[in-house]
């Protein structure tokens, strides 16, 4: 795998945000690709982009370690954002 196929595979996005709730700071996100506790991601909406860690996440309102391509998943979030905002894996 080249430098290109690197920098292309780490700038994919890993899912969007379909919903986002303000009070509580938690956006759901369908995944394109897997994620998982731990992981550090990049939120990016038009020309605003900030950096998060994945702290916990939520199926159905149970917690997870990991989700997979396909499923929804709530994250908590450092800042607010807005359903269409892509999620990046960093």
């Amino acid at each position: 795998m080249g430098f290109f196929d690197l920098f292309k595979k780490k700038n994919q996005a890993v899912g969007q945000v379909i919903h986002y709730f303000d009070k509580i700071q938690v956006a759901v996100v369908a995944l394109s690709s897997s994620l998982k506790i731990g992981d550090k991601i990049k939120v990016k909406r038009s020309s605003e982009e900030f950096e998060d860690m994945v702290g916990s996440m939520q199926i159905n309102h149970e917690n997870v370690e990991s989700a997979k391509k396909g499923e929804e998943v709530a994250i908590k979030l450092v800042k607010a954002t807005k359903a269409g905002a892509l999620v990046y894996k960093v």
